[in-house]
């Protein structure tokens, strides 16, 4: 097989990994979390800055627990996106450079589709399947009848179920990133707050989460107001019932809609534990086969991008040194965008 090397920068994580001989070679995560903590959420101007101080450092790194050289390599491979503009950029303009030098093609992944194949490191995707896309920036539910086609079903409408954690997190005066601690105090919690669970704002896959998290945030400013204190446990409890519930609700209805052999969990909130143990009751006693990442592979990582770009480097889509970012970039469009760079 390949060998190939994958830079992944789309937020606050710098990442490197090379697959080749049909398995992982190498995958170095430099995080920038400690940096970010104190803003309460990424930003995007010192993060950019961040990769370009830690990318030539996380090459050097994969390239040498892989015992390789650049002139071993078969093929370079980046996110293109969604993500961060500037932060999408530097590992961008790395990727083209080496390719150049070193006259290798260049692969463009998207962001989502490495979440997605991910799952690929503990089992096969069977199709047709759903994918449950649930990250800091996305949620999604993506139907997929083939390898690498994607169709947009279900999207949210406003905030990204990541981001609502991180934004009750911090009104509840927990660290960043919101969804561990969150899911550590729901643990010692009930659900005694009561809050709404928004309809769907289009279809009935789509998902909302602005008013989950205004209710949040008006019910405890209201409490600290009146004098009254906020019990934490009750509250990540309450809130992670109906965040999590929503996902389970809409995935219940897809799979009745959509013929699927598999639901294929993807995304960084994929690590939630309450999420993990609803989605396997939801499926324990189905024909339905649930396909859940390792912990590893829920954050940011360069090995998931490799992954999709061994699939690419098979159909030969190879991209030119003209490629440009896309932070917008839908993943409905890629299958589109495949074809014209197939060669």
């Amino acid at each position: 097989m390949a060998r190939i090397l994958a830079i992944e920068s789309s937020c606050d994580e710098t990442a490197v990994a090379i697959t080749g001989e049909g398995k992982l070679l190498s995958s170095v995560v430099a995080t920038q979390i400690s940096v970010h903590e104190k803003y309460g959420g990424v930003m995007p101007e010192i993060a950019s800055r961040l990769h370009c101080e830690n990318i030539g450092v996380c090459l050097k790194q994969a390239l040498d627990e892989a015992h390789l050289s650049f002139k071993d390599l078969d093929a370079i491979a980046v996110t293109r996106g969604p993500g961060l503009i500037g932060c999408l950029h530097v590992g961008l303009q790395a990727a083209k450079t080496l390719a150049m030098m070193y006259h290798l093609p260049l692969i463009p992944v998207h962001h989502l589709a490495g979440h997605v194949y991910a799952n690929e490191y503990v089992g096969e995707l069977k199709f047709p399947l759903l994918c449950v896309v649930v990250s800091g920036g996305n949620t999604e539910l993506v139907y997929m009848k083939e390898s690498m086609d994607f169709q947009i079903i279900g999207e949210t409408k406003d905030d990204a179920v990541g981001e609502c954690y991180d934004k009750v997190a911090r009104v509840l005066g927990l660290p960043y990133p919101g969804g561990v601690p969150i899911d550590k105090h729901a643990k010692n919690g009930k659900h005694t707050y009561h809050l709404p669970s928004p309809a769907s704002p289009a279809g009935p896959f789509d998902f909302s989460y602005s008013g989950l998290k205004t209710s949040v945030i008006n019910l405890v400013n209201s409490l600290k107001m009146k004098g009254e204190k906020v019990n934490v446990d009750d509250m990540a409890k309450s809130f992670q019932d109906v965040a999590i519930g929503m996902i389970i609700d809409r995935t219940k209805k897809a799979v009745a809609a959509y013929p699927v052999k598999q639901v294929v969990l993807a995304g960084g909130v994929s690590a939630n534990s309450y999420l993990r143990e609803q989605m396997t009751n939801l499926f324990k006693d189905s024909d339905i086969d649930l396909l859940i990442p390792p912990l590893w592979c829920t954050t940011d990582n360069a090995a998931m991008i490799a992954k999709v770009a061994e699939h690419l480097y098979k159909m030969k889509v190879f991209a030119p040194l003209t490629l440009g970012v896309d932070p917008n970039w839908k993943i409905d469009h890629y299958k589109e965008f495949s074809s014209t760079y197939s060669k």
